[in-house]
């Protein structure tokens, strides 16, 4: 098959002055009305959105059937239909991989288009997303990752379809509303970030991890290509799945690793980005290099921990100390930068290590992401299995002796009260039990909330939500539901548009071996007892990585980059400042109560700090991202 990579555009300079990033992207549309008569403004505007450095590769058509189709990669045309890869892909076969390397990945991915149909998107493997534009049927068949690694928005009307990797593309077509969505404003304030499938803006939609979508006709139809099986028993031995694992994970990080550019790692010192580290090590010619953030606040500095990692493996680390300066300094400019209000903290710290890796001219950085989600390394899954334990015990046994007698005794006796909460939250079902001590369970809507706002949305949807994604796997067991649930909340849309975010504000590429379709693979294949021993967390992990990784990494307490914010700002006049006066400003829109705004105050001065200081940093990202957007 021979096809053509067409209209090759440097980008010049444009109106958009914020801050380019290094991401790959693609936008465009496709318009079977025949009516588009601002196509060549619309292209121009979405590029200036992209506000990208990269070259943009586009394609349009003149048919009947107007469609255009804009890259950071190759777009490749031929047989009256035009695909592009973004991304860093990998084929599962010799003779697709060596197709890849002939011609390209949207070459291939067109040659599986044409002989597979939609079942291609089952072939592709890696970080990626794409787009095709079938102009024979008039049809676009775009889709994401396993782990949406790379989003994708789309908005659709009658006639056409406009579709990006980011929202700002989407919104600079004529045709798309930029109006908020109440109810994605309220998600955000619940998950702390906006999740897919419902963007902060209406009419919209994201793709949910492992999925494609077709639009034909002007209907849309949604496939979940990808479902991962977990396996209950293991043929293998403890030891060979160990082995495997060490394998497994060495290949990840080599085919992370492009020859022709610089590479190093981020280092927490935590167990997944010391084994990144450690493995980079190993595969470099020179000394690797490696990057970690600390901060002056006691409890929230790890940077031991990353030093114990560099010496073990004779790693050059390269050590910055974030300050409220740095946060006050930056937080408008960062908060930004995001399409939509994104409420992580940790994203100031990532930005900062990313900044120094990228003054030190390197290309690439190597995330640790995704092991405890994977191999069951977060306290929340040891503390679900204790509530399993009772939900173990007949249901006649539970309601009808050991919760009466509960009853029995008096509330206020210390060991009755622990108990009771006890079995309070074990009789909530998971999902919902994890969600025990989110804000909006501790307090009510209402509270918070301005009625007219609370009357304009669904206060269940996002346990609804939760509940869709968590019941998906089939024959799956808590813990197994529960990673799953982990890879579409915190790591497709948290900790990956974290990360791939502040390296592409710093100007520098990112990859995460961790996640590897290779190691979900092999992560779907240890059982539960493995995974979690007891309340052991991550115990076949940390087996196999026993005597290869420092002993006090195995050991240390899991922690990562969190920012101290609340602490902070109990004592630096300036963070207190920028968080004051954005909820005073915030008091002015129609959304939150103003006199739960005023309490949130005095909860974080009087209450626990680093709890509702939580909160106030969400409200005050919030607010800042409102601005930045021009939202009155």
């Amino acid at each position: 098959m021979t096809g053509n990579v067409v209209n090759t555009l440097h980008n010049h300079e444009s109106n958009n002055s914020s801050t380019p990033l290094l991401a790959p992207a693609f936008y465009g549309w496709l318009d079977i009305s025949g009516a588009d008569a601002n196509g060549t403004t619309n292209a121009i505007n979405m590029k200036q959105a992209l506000n990208s450095p990269l070259t943009i590769t586009s394609t349009a058509s003149d048919s009947a059937s107007k469609n255009y189709l804009a890259s950071t990669a190759e777009v490749y045309e031929a047989n009256n239909i035009s695909v592009t890869v973004i991304g860093t892909p990998w084929w599962p076969t010799k003779d697709l991989t060596a197709l890849a390397e002939q011609q390209s990945h949207a070459a291939t991915l067109l040659n599986l288009y044409e002989s597979e149909g939609h079942g291609c998107a089952k072939r592709i493997q890696g970080s990626f997303a794409f787009v095709i534009i079938d102009n024979n049927n008039q049809t676009l068949f775009c889709g994401v990752d396993r782990l949406a690694s790379i989003p994708l928005y789309y908005t659709q009307c009658d006639k056409h379809i406009i579709f990006g990797s980011t929202a700002g593309t989407v919104l600079a077509h004529d045709s798309v509303s930029t109006r908020l969505r109440d109810q994605g404003l309220y998600n955000y304030v619940y998950f702390h970030m906006v999740p897919s499938p419902t963007p902060i803006y209406e009419g919209m939609s994201k793709l949910l991890a492992g999925h494609s979508i077709c639009w034909k006709d002007g209907a849309i139809s949604q496939d979940r290509y990808w479902l991962p099986t977990f396996k209950k028993t293991q043929s293998s031995s403890f030891e060979d799945k160990c082995e495997e694992l060490r394998i497994t994970l060495k290949d990840s990080v080599k085919r992370s690793i492009p020859q022709n550019k610089s590479v190093a790692a981020f280092l927490s010192g935590g167990l997944d980005s010391s084994t990144v580290t450690g493995m980079l090590s190993e595969l470099s010619d020179n000394q690797a290099h490696a990057y970690s953030i600390g901060f002056s606040a006691k409890g929230y500095d790890e940077m031991a921990f990353a030093r114990i990692t560099a010496k073990h493996f004779g790693v050059k680390l390269h050590e910055y100390y974030v300050t409220p300066e740095d946060i006050v300094d930056a937080l408008p400019k960062i908060v930004a930068s995001y399409d939509e209000p994104f409420g992580n903290s940790s994203a100031l710290p990532a930005y900062f290590c990313a900044k120094e890796a990228a003054k030190d001219g390197v290309q690439l950085l190597l995330g640790g992401d995704g092991g405890d989600e994977l191999f069951a390394g977060n306290e929340r899954y040891a503390k679900q299995k204790v509530f399993e334990v009772y939900n173990s015990i007949p249901k006649g046994l539970r309601c009808n002796a050991i919760e009466p007698l509960l009853k029995a005794f008096p509330k206020k006796l210390p060991l009755v009260s622990k108990v009771n909460s006890y079995v309070n939250q074990a009789n909530v079902p998971l999902p919902g039990r994890m969600q025990t001590y989110n804000f909006l369970n501790q307090h009510a809507p209402s509270e918070i909330f301005n009625d007219d706002f609370v009357n304009q949305i669904s206060t269940t949807y996002p346990l609804e939500l939760l509940e869709s994604v968590y019941n998906a796997p089939e024959n799956a067991t808590s813990l197994s539901r529960m990673l799953f649930l982990d890879w579409q909340f915190t790591l497709a849309d948290n900790d990956l548009r974290k990360v791939s975010h502040m390296c592409a504000l710093a100007g520098v590429e990112v990859a995460y071996p961790m996640l590897d379709d290779a190691m979900l693979e092999l992560a779907c294949e240890i059982p539960d007892d493995w995974k979690l021993k007891g309340q052991k967390l991550r115990y076949f992990y940390k087996e196999a990585m026993t005597n290869w990784l420092p002993n006090e990494t195995i050991t240390k307490k899991k922690q990562g980059f969190g920012l101290p914010f609340g602490v902070w700002m109990q004592t630096h006049k300036p963070l207190q400042d920028l968080a004051y006066e954005s909820l005073l400003k915030l008091k002015n829109r129609s959304y939150f109560k103003v006199e739960f705004l005023d309490h949130l105050i005095k909860l974080h001065r009087d209450g626990h700090a680093a709890y509702y200081g939580e909160l106030i940093w969400i409200l005050m990202v919030l607010e800042l991202w409102l601005e930045s957007k021009g939202k009155g």
